[in-house]
């Protein structure tokens, strides 16, 4: 296991400033931001793949740092309802995949999107609940005809530009949010399918992380390495369901913080020992969403949470005392 950091954190930084921190901080892979909410900042694709001389110069900036990219993040809603929406975040995903293909990454990071109620909707409508039974018809409708349909054609079109692995980060607002519904998108369309797990979303749903690794062994295909803290004092009156801006940090149900600010370091020793165990041992992939922290800060901090709990050798083929 390795870490990594999802490097969009300094976009506001050329891509030679950020890796020169980056790797400063003895960190050697990065996930690079390639369209959709993470941004284009250090990695346009569309340009990238049409101009031979920007990609070479490219390239090069990750050898002058040894730094390796671990995966290429593009984490949009390729079936909005509104479709313009749509296609831009599919164009993004589909010359993200072309990139990948040239850099030789095998894993692209995204979200499953979540489609309209109907064929006539405006908005995503995001179904969490059973009841009345209009929910329940704009479920089927999602999955059936928008979602499993999208997935079917995007995995084969992935397959064919050598990417493997399309990492689905599993958060509320989209049709694939929790363990159950990645593992249904997968059995429906195949096992380019898989999780990309971030703790932090699974946290304030109330989801055991390290019971999330072990539901999901084998299809766990990159993690970010990012915390949540409950506050119970606001959760105990108003529960986890919490619209309020990011920035209303003393007042939400919840906020997310830099690993080991949510929990301590017992609970992240277990967290990658149950990865280990559940046959993932690739990169956790550090983001920094922390507003109580600079960025400088909240990263050099995850970097030694994570170096003082992550596993690093290999694991032991064979056992001396047994």
């Amino acid at each position: 296991m390795k870490l990594s950091v999802l490097a969009n954190l300094y976009g506001s930084k050329s891509l030679d400033e950020a890796l020169k921190i980056i790797s400063s901080l003895g960190v050697h892979s990065v996930e690079i931001g390639a369209g959709g909410y993470p941004g284009k900042d250090h990695c346009d694709p569309e340009k990238l793949l049409a101009d031979e001389k920007a990609f070479e110069e490219f390239k090069n900036t990750f050898k002058k740092y040894d730094v390796e990219i671990c995966a290429l993040a593009t984490h949009g809603n390729p079936v909005h309802p509104n479709k313009e929406i749509a296609a831009q975040f599919d164009k993004d995903m589909r010359n993200t995949i072309l990139l990948a293909e040239k850099l030789g990454v095998d894993t692209i990071i995204t979200f499953s999107g979540c489609p309209g109620s109907d064929p006539d909707a405006k908005r995503p409508n995001w179904v969490t609940c059973a009841w009345p039974d209009d929910f329940l018809d704009v479920k089927k409708y999602q999955w059936e005809e928008v979602l499993i349909p999208y997935w079917k054609e995007a995995t084969q079109f992935a397959k064919a530009h050598g990417v493997t692995k399309i990492a689905l980060e599993m958060h509320p607002g989209f049709c694939v949010y929790n363990p159950e519904t990645l593992l249904e998108l997968r059995k429906a369309v195949g096992d380019v399918i898989g999780a990309n797990l971030d703790p932090s979303h699974l946290i304030w749903q109330g989801i055991n992380p390290v019971m999330a690794i072990r539901a999901l062994a084998g299809a766990i295909y990159h993690v970010h390495a990012k915390d949540t803290k409950i506050d119970e004092a606001n959760t105990a009156v108003n529960g986890v369901l919490d619209t309020k801006h990011y920035g209303d940090e003393i007042h939400r149900s919840w906020i997310f913080r830099t690993v080991g600010y949510g929990h301590g370091e017992d609970y992240w020793r277990d967290f990658v020992s149950n990865l280990r165990l559940a046959g993932y041992d690739k990169v956790l992939s550090i983001e920094h969403e922390d507003s109580l922290m600079t960025i400088d800060e909240g990263l050099k901090k995850a970097v030694e949470v994570l170096n003082r709990v992550m596993i690093k050798e290999e694991k032991p083929t064979g056992m001396r005392w047994a």
